[in-house]
């Protein structure tokens, strides 16, 4: 069993079209064809049903699929394991990082990136869900996010810090002189919000719900900058986390009243997989100024 014929088999399991894998793959459609033969007749059964012109992936095949992608994984991993003791502190790192915790991450970039200037950095933004999956992908060597600890799945969750949960406006707003605010006057202000899907949206969407109150949401937004610089015009108001507001010098955040409400940000590893020492270097930079 071969590496590229790992590779073509798990092409034609996904294109489920020999012509158009071996194009992917460049490599003629024989060698392609060869290459899958050769494992069907090492593993001792069709990974492919063929019919006519068509193929379609045997129950073997289905079965295989899923652990030749692992397999690659692993060799994924490896191979960055090795790279990462030959440089040390050289290479490139991905981080993934949801919408709300990207803003917090940019004043620490560029020291960073200036202290270690061999470690090329990867940010890439999106929701907790689809860096999670990512992240068990190797695609990604860490995450950076506001989420729930009891979701963890695969996954070795770091503290890195707690942030109360407030409303946010502008000095320029007449509601930044209030000292707190209810739940209920908060419903009948006009709002701007993250999207749902969002946690923090969600985690709002339950206590409305559980206290009967319909916000008042005029905007939804998935990019915590965007929706941030919106409410520095001093017209919006908006939920969030007060850490987020960190370098906003025109941005106050009042308290709500009742059950003090808040998040915890974790950094996210995938369980038992090698840790790059220039993660680890970024993480122990980051916990000292968070």
């Amino acid at each position: 069993m071969e590496f590229r014929q790992l590779n073509y088999f798990i092409k034609a399991a996904e294109l489920l079209h020999f012509t158009d894998a071996a194009a992917a793959c460049f490599v003629t459609q024989s060698t392609l064809s060869q290459q899958i033969k050769q494992l069907e007749e090492e593993l001792g059964m069709p990974l492919f049903d063929r019919i006519g012109k068509h193929v379609q992936l045997s129950e073997a095949g289905k079965l295989f699929l899923n652990h030749a992608r692992e397999i690659l994984i692993e060799i994924k991993k490896s191979k960055q394991a090795i790279f990462e003791l030959n440089n040390l502190l050289n290479g490139e790192l991905r981080i993934g990082v949801t919408y709300a915790f990207s803003s917090l991450l940019l004043p620490f970039l560029t020291p960073f990136s200036r202290k270690y200037p061999g470690i090329k950095l990867h940010i890439e933004s999106g929701i907790a869900g689809e860096l999670e999956v990512r992240l068990k992908n190797a695609d990604l060597d860490f995450i950076l996010a506001f989420h729930e600890q009891s979701d963890n799945e695969g996954l070795d969750m770091q503290l890195l810090f707690t942030s109360r949960i407030k409303m946010v406006t502008s000095k320029d707003n007449p509601m930044a002189k209030l000292g707190k605010i209810s739940l209920k006057d908060l419903g009948q202000t006009e709002m701007v919000l993250a999207n749902k899907g969002f946690s923090s949206r969600d985690m709002l969407d339950q206590i409305f719900k559980k206290n009967n109150i319909i916000p008042n949401i005029k905007i939804e937004m998935n990019d915590t900058h965007s929706l941030l610089s919106l409410v520095d015009t001093g017209n919006w108001v908006t939920i969030i986390s007060e850490k987020a507001i960190s370098g906003w010098k025109n941005l106050v955040a009042i308290p709500i009243i009742g059950k003090e409400l808040h998040k915890e940000a974790f950094i996210m590893w995938q369980k038992g997989a090698f840790r790059k020492k220039s993660a680890t270097l970024f993480v122990e930079e980051l916990l000292k100024i968070m």
